[in-house]
């Protein structure tokens, strides 16, 4: 049997996202999109629950078009706060559109959204060798200087916690326990 992160439970859903998706390095625009909504969501929760509704956000967010959700009307945003294979919180639905508008400033500015990101470590994932589940922080100060940099830039819901997570999800981070198989592989 595969030795996973602590944090898989035995749902296959889990498994199959931490064996085939968590901290294997994004550098797509569109996935990077995707895991900041799903991310900006999960503020709060827990991971599995945004999960389960990741097809659903899927549908209802247009498959993640940041061009499309950057435009979306109050009708749309009424449509969605309706929509109940989402999480419906007002705040995240309109940092959701506020986002798509800041992040296409940011390819803008940079070229690509992945650039301006991953230029915060230097075009590569930091490998950490975390033992425990005790070692694994929640923060640090990469994930402040992120956050506080997409703030200044009109990002919504993006506080450390929530930056952290996006920079473990797509590889920024190498934080899969040093026990863990995926660890050697990412």
């Amino acid at each position: 049997m595969k030795k996973r992160c602590f944090w898989v439970n035995n749902d296959p859903l889990y498994i199959e996202y931490h064996d085939n998706e968590w901290g294997v390095p994004v550098y797509d625009d569109d996935k990077l999109f995707e895991f900041l909504i799903l991310e900006t969501f999960q503020a709060g929760l827990s991971w599995i629950t945004v999960l389960k509704k990741r097809e659903n956000f899927r549908k209802a967010f247009d498959n993640f078009d940041y061009k499309k959700i950057a435009k979306y009307s109050e009708n749309k945003y009424e449509e969605l706060l309706q929509d109940a294979g989402i999480i419906r919180n007002k705040l995240k639905i309109k940092a959701t559109i506020t986002n798509a508008q800041a992040f296409m400033k940011v390819q803008e500015e940079f070229g690509t959204f992945s650039k301006y990101i991953w230029d915060f470590t230097n075009g590569k994932p930091i490998i950490n060798k975390f033992e425990k589940r005790e070692e694994v922080p929640a923060t640090t100060e990469l994930s402040d200087a992120i956050s506080k940099d997409l703030k200044k830039r009109g990002f919504k819901f993006v506080g450390s916690t929530v930056i952290y997570a996006h920079m473990q999800a797509t590889g920024m981070v190498n934080d899969h326990t040093t026990d863990c198989f995926r660890y050697h592989e990412v």
